[in-house]
């Protein structure tokens, strides 16, 4: 590897964000060319800030997509604490992202600096590159003069712009924790709605319809996978009234139909789970963000999701923040990131194996190294 690039042939790769720098992100105070493979892990105690990586990249979606970054901070606190310690102690955060695309390496970079007027932050200090031969680091910057509160980078008519953009709009964030009842999936549902899973899996039941309807081969395969966790259960129950659609389900062995409402929290995760990773690739963002996609589940369930996750990541960059042990074993070390939290500061590390490899020799699982030794700490 030379200047972080490798010498290998990427035509058949699907696109993906081959690393990141960081500095001065909440609690990532500085991350140096962390490599990103097609498939992240992120593990770490509660608190470490495995879920801060996640909220980098739902900015940068949220300030190309609909140039809404000011949203986003608003809904996250505002633009203070958006920097490492507060903007007095952390006055600009910068950041890089390089992509790797059939093409080359397309890269962009920029800083944020804190508008204490409203509590906002402003964007300066934009650039982008293409590297068409991926040994070569003399490609100019394209430098962006414009200085703003959204970014200028969506308004570039180059390819190159459009393929950063194109890439990065697509990194969607996957959590079905509110499961609650007043969440989205259990209210009845649109039907026109069916396209996507939206990220709380609101919309799960257009979507099964929709399948249903469209993809019956696709949809029978959800249902026997949901089957092989829930024995118990039969299929969805799936009627549109008057444009809508509710989620509900049948067991074996009654009549009765089972409403969201009576349905446990496990097993509405585990729906939606279920069903985004059986959907055609075609309805699918490029980049995939699961935060703690574990929770609530059986470890049957774990593995399940687990092995889908690791089918997926051949077409699709998958990211996935998790704590439990099932999970991680599921990993390869490669696949694996460790979150570590010291005087509030984050520092996210590989596992390279020639480090960690006598202890896979001994046996030891990836969640043992994680759980019984500090990872990244001495042997």
């Amino acid at each position: 590897m030379e200047d972080g690039y490798r010498s290998i042939r990427f035509q058949d790769e699907p696109a993906r964000i081959q690393s990141v720098s960081i500095e001065g992100f909440r609690c990532l105070r500085r991350i140096h060319h962390l490599e990103l493979p097609m498939l992240t892990v992120l593990i770490g105690a509660n608190g470490a800030g495995k879920s801060t990586l996640i909220r980098f990249f739902e900015m940068l979606s949220w300030m190309l997509r609909s140039q809404n970054l000011q949203e986003f901070v608003l809904r996250h606190g505002g633009g203070d604490d958006q920097f490492f310690m507060g903007s007095r102690i952390t006055p600009r955060l910068h950041a890089e992202i390089r992509m790797l695309t059939a093409k080359g390496i397309n890269e962009y970079r920029f800083d944020l600096a804190h508008l204490s007027a409203g509590d906002t932050v402003m964007i300066k200090n934009e650039a982008f590159r293409f590297i068409p031969e991926f040994l070569d680091n003399s490609a100019v910057w394209t430098e962006l003069d414009a200085v703003g509160k959204e970014s200028a980078l969506a308004f570039q008519s180059g390819k190159t712009a459009k393929t950063i953009c194109g890439l990065l709009r697509q990194c969607a964030t996957y959590q079905f924790h509110d499961t609650s009842a007043s969440s989205a999936i259990r209210l009845r549902w649109d039907v026109s709605d069916a396209f996507r899973l939206r990220s709380d899996g609101g919309n799960l039941a257009a979507v099964l319809l929709d399948l249903f309807s469209h993809d019956p081969k696709r949809y029978r395969l959800i249902v026997r996978q949901v089957q092989r966790v829930l024995p118990t259960f039969r299929d969805f129950v799936l009627e549109p009234v008057a444009g809508k659609v509710e989620l509900r389900w049948q067991g074996l062995y009654s009549d009765k139909i089972f409403g969201a409402h009576l349905t446990s929290d496990g097993s509405l995760r585990l729906f939606c789970l279920l069903t985004l990773l059986n959907l055609p690739p075609e309805r699918l963002p490029d980049v995939m963000f699961f935060d703690e996609p574990e929770l609530g589940l059986h470890p049957h369930a774990i593995t399940l999701v687990s092995d889908m996750l690791k089918r997926l990541s051949k077409i699709r960059q998958i990211f996935v923040a998790t704590q439990s042990p099932y999970m991680v074993d599921c990993f390869e070390l490669e696949n694996i990131i460790v979150a570590e939290s010291r005087q509030g500061e984050t520092s996210l590390r590989n596992l390279p194996r020639e480090q960690y490899q006598k202890w896979l020799d001994d046996e030891y699982q990836i969640s043992d190294i994680w759980l019984k030794t500090p990872a990244g700490g001495e042997i």
